[in-house]
């Protein structure tokens, strides 16, 4: 497994929300929902994104834009558009309210268009949404190195996957959401290649250098056996490199040294070890992520984290405040 693979497992759409729609003009739609990923691609037509405190984004034909949350925002025919903004996704299920997954049903009351691709006029716009409900620290940092808007061309050409999309969603055909997910994913994946391998872009060090014969290899070593009692000696000798050759070069393209970096991975496993499987004692999780010492592994934790393991774990799983007024009648 490669850096990115690993950063993405988390990140899927099976389970996301999903919608289609045609829309006829003029037309607003406020993304309410605080999803961490909203992947939006333009069938037909074309519109402008709006995040909150930034410029507006143009979105045509077979082009795709990222957002990234939680901050809501707007899918408008024209800026300046005097539509009503048709909240999008509020009433939709997510995993974390039951797991069940809803097509989204969008409604604009002045226009009559709704739900589904339809016919609509020459002037319409049909949008597919996936929204991502991105968990765990391993996705988080993916997200982290990634801008609130990332927007990816059509590219000029036909895209096979775009137009499978596109065919899919005109159809109601058995397994259709599943064949949909995946295409979503594809789709977002093929998006942050795009974004990261741009000219002049500026892509994390772990992305870049896992295409180094040399840290690539030992990233996908650290990745495949995080738990391994690894040196930079023995991670030389498995790339088959010298020991200084590994690390100057590690460390000029991850921007720190494979120990260092092994130990920042290892503690975002932990993390999430720590909030998915309460089951498990801290000394079970230290053996998993490498530590055969429960107390070399907490502090660890510590120094990276500025927080216990134990304390993590009560912070990220105690229930969320109740508003006031709303407690347990007595």
């Amino acid at each position: 497994m490669d850096a990115f693979g690993d950063l993405l497992r988390g990140v899927r759409a099976q389970g996301s929300l999903f919608g289609s729609s045609t829309l006829t003009p003029p037309w607003s739609l406020h993304f309410v929902d605080g999803a961490p990923l909203t992947l939006c691609t333009v069938l037909r037509g074309g519109g402008w994104i709006m995040p909150e405190r930034r410029p507006p984004e143009r979105l045509g034909v077979g082009e795709t834009v990222i957002v990234r949350g939680p901050a809501p925002f707007l899918f408008v025919d024209e800026v300046g558009t005097e539509a009503e903004p048709v909240a999008c996704g509020a009433f939709c299920s997510t995993p974390e309210q039951g797991g069940t997954r809803h097509r989204l049903g969008w409604h604009d009351a002045g226009t009559g268009t709704g739900t589904g691709t339809g016919t609509g006029g020459e002037d319409a716009t049909t949008l597919v949404v996936g929204a991502y409900p991105v968990h765990g620290e391993i996705s988080r940092r993916l997200l982290d190195a990634l801008p609130v808007v990332l927007r990816v061309g059509s590219g000029g050409g036909p895209d096979p996957v775009w137009e499978h999309l596109a065919a899919e969603v005109a159809a109601d055909t058995p397994g259709q959401q599943v064949v949909l997910d995946r295409l979503l994913d594809w789709m977002l994946v093929c998006a942050l290649r795009e974004y990261f391998d741009r000219p002049g872009g500026t892509p994390p060090g772990w992305y870049s250098a896992g295409r180094d014969p040399v840290v690539g290899g030992a990233l996908r070593l650290l990745h495949a056996e995080p738990a391994a009692p690894w040196t930079v000696a023995s991670l030389a000798c498995r790339t088959g490199v010298s020991r200084a050759t590994l690390a100057k070069r590690f460390t000029e393209l991850v921007g720190e040294p494979p120990l260092t970096y092994l130990t920042h991975w290892r503690m975002t496993l932990a993390a999430d070890l720590l909030t998915e499987h309460e089951t498990m004692t801290v000394a079970e999780i230290a053996r998993t992520v490498g530590y055969s010492d429960a107390f070399a592994f907490s502090a660890a934790f510590k120094r990276t984290r500025g927080t216990s393991p134990s304390a993590y774990r009560r912070t990220t799983t105690a229930p969320p405040p109740q508003p006031a007024g709303t407690g347990t009648p007595l």
